[in-house]
């Protein structure tokens, strides 16, 4: 059983040590400070990475890696994987957009007895690489399953990687002659009624705002009703509004809306957040789309042929399967990137 393995209980003792942290981050110890020096490395290496955001990752992270959850996910796989089978060595490929971004990959990786050959984001290196150093320190063993490469990787069996569009192309090129899961980019979206009360949108703004808006789990376009009200929206994410004065999120706030305007694009602007009007999915920092649309049925039948884009649908009584407002950046154990089931696939290959 794979929650029988030592990899398995070094995760739920990284989950402890991530909740005392959160907990108390003042208190001295060798593993604490040593965090604390990882995330301001962190913060040097990627401007986005406020101390923040990164204890906010690092508290989700620790409230998922308990035995009760970490037990209840890999149930599923025991008929799967009733002893795991030879390891095998699998190339991860690691995004940098958000904190910890790959650890859900690097999780998975190990938890099914395989080897992980990391590259690493030169913007998220710092927070892994100490992930990595305490699970070693709790389980010795692990340090033959962990390897961290810069430059060209080679000696693998299987790729999972994470990139843009652009690069998934290039990941096709070069990894697709062994299994593989290569991800694009995608975006979430949520669907107003008119009726969310003010707890509904302040949450709605935890979506839109948490990483500067940089995950794909983040909500980059709303779909509204003809009639919608937007002034319901601003007011109730003004306490957002300090997230203007961050240097990296203020410049691109001003910069785009400098570009809009000089377009002659008509925007709603409440000094921290432009609305612009769009089709598409993908709108800049510091900006959100939105469309009308007439009615649900039609606006299922969009999204459903839309899917592949998408990573979460965030509404309440929307008929596809939603987020609650405010949840996008809490994923369960098995919220899996684009729907591909990786402890599935590490099980197959």
């Amino acid at each position: 059983m794979i929650d029988q393995q030592p990899t398995f209980k070094a995760f739920v003792t990284l989950g402890s040590f991530l909740r005392d942290f959160c907990n108390d981050p003042a208190e001295t110890s060798q593993w604490k400070s040593r965090l604390q020096d990882g995330i301001r490395l962190a913060r040097q290496q990627n401007k986005w990475f406020t101390e923040e955001n990164v204890h906010f990752a690092l508290q989700n992270w620790g409230d998922l890696l308990t035995e009760t959850k970490l037990t209840a996910w890999l149930q599923a796989y025991d008929a799967k994987a009733p002893s795991l089978g030879t390891p095998k060595t699998v190339a991860l490929i690691m995004a940098g957009n958000i904190p910890l971004v790959g650890l859900h990959d690097f999780l998975c990786i190990l938890l099914t007895g395989n080897k992980a050959l990391c590259k690493l984001s030169s913007n998220d290196s710092a927070l892994i690489t100490f992930i990595a150093d305490y699970l070693i320190h709790v389980e010795p063993s692990l340090e033959s399953k962990i390897e961290f490469k810069e430059g060209t990787i080679n000696g693998f069996e299987a790729v999972i990687a994470t990139g843009s569009n652009n690069t998934a192309r290039y990941f096709e090129h070069y990894f697709g002659k062994v299994p593989h899961i290569i991800r694009k980019n995608r975006n979430s979206v949520a669907v107003l009624s008119g009726k969310e009360s003010t707890a509904q949108l302040k949450g709605l703004g935890q979506d839109v705002f948490r990483y500067f808006g940089l995950g794909c789990r983040s909500v980059s376009k709303l779909f509204v009703p003809k009639s919608y009200d937007f002034d319901l929206f601003f007011k109730a994410i003004y306490a957002f509004h300090p997230i203007v004065n961050e240097l990296k999120y203020g410049n691109n706030y001003d910069y785009n809306k400098a570009v809009y305007l000089m377009s002659e694009y008509l925007l709603k602007d409440n000094g921290f957040l432009l609305l612009k009007e769009d089709t598409g999915y993908a709108s800049p920092i510091a900006c959100l789309f939105y469309e009308y649309y007439e009615n649900t049925s039609d606006l299922e039948t969009r999204l459903s042929q839309d899917r592949e884009q998408l990573q979460c649908i965030v509404s309440d009584g929307f008929p596809m399967e939603s987020v609650g407002f405010g949840e996008t950046q809490k994923p369960s154990l098995d919220d899996y990137a684009d729907g591909v089931d990786t402890v599935d696939f590490l099980l197959k290959i």
